[in-house]
């Protein structure tokens, strides 16, 4: 069976994307593998964006902090997935979304289900924690490094917290028994 859309369906699907865009502030989209690259990319058109709008450097070197950490956090531990459109290692989906107040980065890709119950405790860990809190969690952090096998021990998401001063927002979709998609949305204030 083709899965691809008629011409037709193709042009109104892309014109209800670019209206739902538009209506949720989102300046880039982008899905596929995460590498160097394409942070490279991301960075620069986002700098460009923060230039024109004006935006403080305390501002931009937070969105490019936290824009490095999401996609890395894609790179290092988004799931093999061959049955979901032809999916490698390393992709995900990556936004960004701008409004008169805030940056908001989202990212989402496939994790594993038995993952998904040390995920949430981490990230509700993560969550219930001040800013000397994040500071202590990152050091101890860095003393025990519980590691998982792709790398890291957390230290990413506590680290856009501590960034950021928000809490993470976060999901897991269920795909199926063995996967599901994790979307995680960090904000970023534009006042100084």
């Amino acid at each position: 069976m083709n899965d691809s859309l008629h011409p037709k369906e193709s042009l109104d699907f892309v014109y209800d994307f670019y209206v739902k865009m538009k209506k949720n502030k989102i300046n880039l989209a982008y899905e596929g593998e995460i590498t160097h690259q394409i942070t490279k990319a991301f960075t620069s058109l986002t700098e460009n964006n923060m230039n024109i709008d004006n935006d403080p450097n305390s501002v931009q070197k937070k969105v490019f902090h936290v824009m490095v950490e999401c996609l890395q956090n894609i790179s290092k531990h988004a799931e093999n997935r061959h049955d979901i459109i032809s999916s490698k290692d390393g992709r995900g989906i990556f936004l960004v979304s701008k409004d008169e107040d805030e940056y908001n980065i989202t990212t989402g890709n496939v994790v594993k289900t038995k993952s998904v119950p040390d995920l949430k405790k981490m990230l509700e860990n993560i969550n219930n924690l001040d800013k000397e809190g994040l500071k202590n969690l990152y050091k101890q952090q860095m003393r025990e490094g519980r590691l998982s096998p792709k790398g890291g021990a957390g230290l990413g998401f506590i680290d856009i917290a501590r960034k950021t001063g928000e809490k993470l927002i976060y999901s897991f979709l269920e795909i199926d028994e063995s996967n599901a998609f994790f979307v995680l949305t960090s904000t970023i204030s534009r006042e100084k």
